[in-house]
């Protein structure tokens, strides 16, 4: 990474761009099918989910981590991140207004009156 990515401000169209290049570069948009996106998303989240499997539960922040611990992670959840922004971009959706949408909608579901009155 150069100094220049590390400043820069992470965006998800900066992903999708990312994303696209990759796979442009490497010719794999033939395999880049929404049906595939998602397998491989779910197998993603597979992978994710083994990190956690038997540690109970953990405290915020991870204080007892390793940093390798923490390292596979960062990488674990950027793999689940890097096929969600890919499979949105290829069904044309964009997530970014999707997910302010979907917040707002559950806002309207799911009031702060009635979620302090329980």
């Amino acid at each position: 990474m150069t100094g220049k990515e590390e400043m820069t401000s992470v965006t998800l169209d900066l992903l999708k761009k990312k994303m696209d290049d990759f796979a442009k570069e490497r010719d794999w948009e033939k395999f880049h099918s929404p049906r595939n996106l998602l397998l491989a998303l779910v197998g993603e989240v597979g992978e994710l989910s083994e990190i956690f499997q038997w540690k109970g539960e953990v405290p915020k922040g991870l204080p007892d981590w390793k940093e390798n611990e923490k390292l596979h992670l960062g990488e674990e959840l950027s793999d689940v991140l890097l096929y969600l922004v890919r499979l949105s971009d290829i069904c044309g959706i964009d997530l970014g207004q999707a997910a302010l949408r979907k917040v707002q909608l559950n806002a309207i579901k799911y009031p702060v009156k009635k979620s302090n009155d329980e």
